[in-house]
């Protein structure tokens, strides 16, 4: 009897990396599993059927109960589609994990406008349409948990990754602002940023020999470490966690803030430009938030 016992569970980007680790954990911990996967290319081109089936064919061989879906998340229809099978197949919908996406990596100032759409489309509307689709059968049956996947070049910053960021910070909007909604109905939803190695790192440059360490760190990092916290998430036993940003770096879990007020300056008499550069910048200074990337902020090797 596993923690997922007679649960099903619904994984978008489940054929490979990230989220193949978690469907088959979730298997094995007693799951039956939606394998959602567009099977699209790193930068989102192209489909294939295949990596779902292949992991639906994995958990099959070791026992489990899985079944394929291909829909694409950011056609609603689609998205609903994923949520529609685990109640047909299964009879019910228990856990959403959002996983599924791509990289679309360009300097600002060379970012095209389909660039940006693209990959907010997957990561962030995406997201709402699968979380969406289950919400009336979370609240009917009164629980339900949501898992979505973030990003460090959201909550701390990466270089040529606007679009990326932009939806990731978003998935930490939605995600909270579900569990705020959704907490009467006993239901709730919680965010990973994952540090692992997967075909979309592999895009990370390796032109200087900070990169290429960097890289090689990061292949330390299996995907496989991301799936036990997923598993227990979408667990009863968590059912009092809800709103939370967790990350996960191999063997290291962490546990993020919220953006919280740092500093406050009251002027009674209001402010102008003047009393602005004057007073308050120079107050407020000591406390700015420096320029920084994730490599910058996680810069120790994996434990």
């Amino acid at each position: 009897m596993g923690i997922l016992s007679g649960k099903s569970v619904a994984v978008t980007g489940a054929g490979r990396g990230i989220g193949r680790g978690i469907a088959l954990l979730c298997a094995s911990e007693g799951a039956k599993v939606v394998v959602n996967d567009y099977g699209g290319s790193a930068e989102g081109e192209g489909s294939d059927a295949g990596p779902a089936q292949q992991v639906v064919d994995e958990i099959a061989a070791a026992g489990g109960e899985a079944v394929a879906n291909v829909a694409s998340i950011t056609d609603p229809a689609g998205a609903t589609s994923i949520v529609e099978d685990a109640v047909k197949h299964f009879g019910r919908i228990d856990a959403v994990v959002n996983n599924a996406g791509f990289l679309r990596d360009r300097i600002f100032h060379r970012m095209s406008v389909v660039d940006w759409d693209e990959v907010v489309d997957v990561h962030l509307n995406g997201y709402f349409y699968v979380a969406k689709a289950a919400a009336p059968h979370f609240k009917e049956q009164g629980f339900g948990s949501y898992v979505h996947f973030t990003s460090a070049s959201g909550l701390v910053g990466n270089f040529g990754q606007a679009n990326y960021a932009a939806a990731k910070m978003g998935v930490v909007g939605l995600s909270y602002s579900i569990a705020l909604d959704m907490q009467r109905f006993g239901v709730r939803s919680n965010c990973i940023a994952p540090f692992a190695w997967s075909r979309l790192i592999g895009t990370i440059p390796t032109d200087t020999e900070a990169q290429r360490e960097r890289v090689e760190r990061v292949k330390q990092m299996k995907p496989e470490k991301i799936a036990p916290l997923v598993a227990y998430l979408c667990s009863d036993d968590a059912r009092d966690v809800t709103g939370q940003i967790f990350a996960v770096r191999r063997n290291e879990v962490f546990l993020f803030s919220r953006p919280q007020i740092l500093r406050s300056i009251h002027r009674s008499e209001g402010w102008s430009p003047q009393s602005i550069k004057e007073e308050l910048m120079p107050a407020l200074k000591p406390s700015f938030s420096p320029l920084l990337r994730s490599p910058e902020v996680f810069c120790w090797d994996p434990v």
